[in-house]
Order: structure tokens, then C-alpha cells, then sequence
């Protein structure tokens, strides 16, 4: 990416399709509120994604915003990436288009400038926040029609209203409710938990010498709690709260097993929590027992491994397994979300909670597979200390 000039020069309306009287600096202040916003916050890579097409538009970069070079330049994409194969870019593109609209939709009319990016394109818009209104800026953006198009609404009315019957009784359900609508049957709130991450401490040896040792650690149990495993977390339960699902949001040792026996839960947490007890029992495991760590499937080791261990910052690849299932122990469902790493877990996130990831893993699995159990194994690339988009490697439905 280029360096940042001192000065940069004036919006050219063109590039930016701005509306008159929004001036570069509330671009960037609008900007900023918006990285910030709990719509944006626990996804890193959607905001490099609009900070970098703010800025673009902004310096009269539009070469810099088509998809390959966002790919390379964002994503961490190598110089033989090519988009017609990888829709990364794409995906995250919708993703960043969906905040932007939750965004505004809850900002009460308070912003005074609007960033909206139009479908087809990664070129933003910038508008001015009406008081009140700002909800509506974003469809409003997109209503200069002609006059005459009101005629071919009017035209097409009859023929909408006798297809929204046969639409309604032949849609296909959205992929977030074919997953998770197992989970809300019984119309019981939904807890969504995390486990505390087991820490040691060398309370013993207090001072700096003789050196530690192993004996001088102790297990504080119950009370560290992983980010990325809260972060995950809260990213669920904002989804159930857009979707008006009942939930409760459970963190650390909040939640036992006992709770688990009254109601259906999402169990959030890498590999190192105690939610692996629970997931060690179904057909795809991850053993930290004995390297290289990995995935197990029926006891067996597979492939799925990682080079070195979950918490090297170097680690290049994570793999997590994605488990929905009506569990025995407590007869509730269950959905259990676990990576070797946070990556992975992160990763595992996003596929469950982005429509249109989710529909591309689910695309292959056998019919009447939404009322069953179901375990997705997935990789996931880390690019720049993020994980990319998962793929699906494995499933398995009983």
C-alpha cells in the first residue's frame, strides 16, 4: 500500500459520488465512529476493508478499489490470486454492506455524514446525515430514478402481488434460521457462553532467582477468559438480537453444566476450555494430547494439523470444528464452536453467523440435514494475524 501523503488532495465527486456539502473532514470523522461501533469492533479485517475504500475514495485512488487489488492489498492476497476463484473479497464486501446498514438503522438519526457502498461496486458514497432520518440515507441514496420508471411500478404491481403468495410458499429458508432455528424450537432463551482458559502462575517462586520451575507453577482455575473467545461470543448474540432470538450472554465460569440441562447452548471457546469435554465425544475432536495438534475423527488422527502450537504468533493456518447437535447429556441442542486456536474459533464465528458464507458450506450437505446433528470441520489461513474466510473440509450428519 502506498504511503500516506501529508496533504491529501480534495474529494474529486466523481470518484467518491459524494453529495455536495460533505466535507473530507467529516468523512473521516464519520469514519471513525463507525470503526468503533459494536457493528464493526469485533471484526478487524471489515475495517480495514472500509477504512481502506474510505481512504481511496478519498485521495482519488480509484484504481486502487477493484477487487484483485483490495484482495491483495486487504486480504494479504498473493500476486496469483485470482477473483474469478476466490470469492473473499466479494463476501466480505457484502458483509461490510450489511454492518453499514445495522449501523445507521440504530444510530437515531445522530450522524452527519453517511457511508454507504452501493451493490456492484467498491466505490463508497458519502451523504449527509438528515436529523431523524439518517436511517432511511441509505435508501434514499439510491432513489434518483426518472419519473416515468413510477409508471413500470404501477405496471408490475399486479403481477407482484399474484407472485408473493407463490414466493411465500416456495422460498427458501434463510441459511442463519435452516442452522439455527433447532436451537429456538421450545422458544427457550439461548445461553451463549464462554469457558474460562486454563492459566498457570509461578506464585511460588516470587523472586527473580533461582530460575522456575516447573513444579512452581500453579493452575488459577476460573478466572482468565480468552478475547477472542468473548469477542466470538458477543458477535452471536448481537446476530440473536437482530433476529429478535432470546439468548443470554454467559461469560467465564457464569454458566455450569447444570445450566446446560435447561435450556440450549452455544458453547464458544478454543481448544483449551472446558467445552472440549463436551466435544470430545462426537466424531470430529481436536486432541492437544500429543503433537502435531489436530483433528481426530472416531479416535483416528487425520491431516488436519497444525505446524507448531495454537498460541505461536506465527501460526499460519488453523483448523475448527462447527458442531450443532442435540446433545445427550442434557437433551437440549447444543452448538459447540472450537478451533485448535482463537483463529480457528473466530473463523468458525463468522461462518455461522454470515448468511452468505454459511450457505456456501451448507450448499453440499444431504437434504433433511436441518433437523439433524450436524459437524463441520473447517480451515481457515491466517493472513496478517486474522483468519481468513473458512472452507469446509469435512461434514458429517446422523
Amino acid at each position: 500500500m502506498g504511503q500516506t501523503p501529508s496533504s491529501p488532495p480534495a474529494i474529486n465527486p466523481e470518484v467518491s459520488r459524494h453529495e455536495t456539502g460533505v466535507s473530507e473532514a467529516l468523512v473521516r470523522e464519520e469514519l471513525e465512529h463507525v470503526l468503533a461501533s459494536r457493528e464493526f469492533h469485533s471484526s478487524k479485517l471489515c475495517q480495514n476493508f472500509l477504512r481502506y475504500i474510505v481512504e481511496n475514495t478519498l485521495r482519488g485512488h480509484p484504481d486502487n478499489l477493484k477487487e484483485r487489488t483490495i484482495g491483495m492489498e486487504v486480504f494479504g492476497k498473493p500476486v496469483s490470486y485470482d477473483p474469478s476463484e476466490d470469492a473473499g473479497v466479494r463476501v466480505k464486501a457484502g458483509e461490510v454492506r450489511k454492518r453499514l446498514r445495522s449501523y445507521y438503522l440504530s444510530s437515531s438519526g445522530q450522524a452527519r455524514v453517511v457511508i454507504d457502498l452501493p451493490p456492484g461496486t467498491y466505490v463508497p458514497e458519502f451523504h449527509p446525515g438528515h436529523e431523524k432520518a439518517v436511517p432511511v440515507a441509505l435508501a434514499q441514496s439510491r432513489s434518483h430514478r426518472p419519473l416515468y420508471a413510477l409508471a413500470a411500478v404501477f405496471a408490475l404491481l399486479a403481477l407482484a402481488v399474484s407472485a408473493a403468495y407463490w414466493i411465500h410458499q416456495h422460498r427458501t429458508a434463510d441459511p442463519l434460521d435452516q442452522f439455527w432455528s433447532p436451537l429456538f424450537q421450545g422458544h427457550k432463551e439461548v445461553f451463549v457462553c464462554t469457558a474460562p482458559v486454563p492459566v498457570y502462575s509461578d506464585v511460588r517462586n516470587l523472586s527473580a532467582n533461582p530460575p522456575a520451575k516447573a513444579e512452581d507453577f500453579v493452575l488459577i482455575p476460573n478466572r482468565f477468559v480468552a478475547v477472542s473467545d468473548v469477542s466470538s461470543a458477543i458477535q452471536i448474540a448481537d446476530m440473536f438480537a437482530r433476529t429478535g432470538k432470546p439468548y443470554k450472554l454467559r461469560v467465564g465460569n457464569d454458566t455450569s453444566f447444570r445450566d446446560l440441562l435447561d435450556s440450549p447452548a452455544v458453547l464458544v471457546g478454543f481448544s483449551y476450555t472446558n467445552w472440549h469435554e463436551i466435544g470430545e465425544h462426537f466424531r470430529y475432536a481436536i486432541d492437544l494430547s500429543q503433537r502435531p495438534f489436530g483433528v481426530w475423527d472416531n479416535g483416528v488422527r487425520t491431516n488436519w494439523t497444525i505446524k507448531t502450537h495454537p498460541d505461536d504468533p506465527q501460526l499460519a493456518e488453523d483448523y475448527a470444528i462447527v458442531s450443532r447437535v442435540l446433545y445427550p447429556g442434557t437433551n437440549n441442542f447444543i452448538v459447540e464452536i472450537t478451533g485448535i486456536s482463537h483463529y480457528g474459533t473466530e473463523a468458525g464465528t463468522s461462518l455461522v453467523t454470515n448468511p452468505t458464507i454459511l450457505e456456501q458450506a451448507l450448499r453440499k450437505m444431504p437434504p433433511g440435514w436441518q433437523q439433524k446433528n450436524v459437524q463441520l470441520v473447517l480451515h481457515t489461513e491466517v493472513v496478517s494475524g486474522y483468519p481468513s474466510i473458512p472452507t469446509v473440509v469435512a461434514s458429517h450428519v446422523w
